[in-house]
């Protein structure tokens, strides 16, 4: 037996997931290749620590291990900008911040290294544009006129 709504009753209603702006999912995205590249990277570094030949095995290992750990942060961003969390600005931004120095890092190495540190810098600066974009923090329900 089923039981029927009263024809003036209100239909239950379910929350739709509201779109995020393009300027955020784009910041996500770029957050996420940059924990990527770090996850990649460290992968490499244990993989020639344990079965290559580098100078220092264990400081390869150690550094691999250590870019891992680091790749969590950006990934973790990534993730709740996508989801349209508040708190992961602040991740996101400061990943940013920690990419510029590596970025000058790379870039007084020389070589091939200065088109890394080109696409780092860019990277990091257009993620960082993109998160203070006042579309973003509208999404991230983040500033806002004052209600005092």
């Amino acid at each position: 037996m089923s039981k029927k709504q009263p024809a003036n009753a209100p239909a239950p209603t379910a929350e739709a997931p509201t779109a995020l702006p393009r300027r955020l999912t784009a910041a996500a995205a770029l957050t996420a290749l940059e924990g990527l590249a770090l996850a990649g990277l460290g992968v490499y570094m244990l993989f020639v620590g344990i079965a290559g030949d580098p100078d220092s095995p264990q400081q390869a290992e150690t550094g691999g291990i250590t870019l891992l750990a680091l790749a969590a942060l950006p990934l973790i961003a990534a993730r709740g900008l996508r989801l349209g969390r508040r708190w992961s600005r602040g991740p996101a931004l400061i990943t940013q911040l920690m990419a510029l120095p590596v970025a000058w890092t790379l870039y007084t190495t020389g070589g091939a290294m200065i088109a890394a540190a080109a696409a780092l810098a860019v990277a990091a600066v257009a993620v960082a544009a993109l998160l203070v974009n006042p579309t973003a923090t509208e999404a991230l329900g983040i500033g806002g006129p004052s209600s005092s």
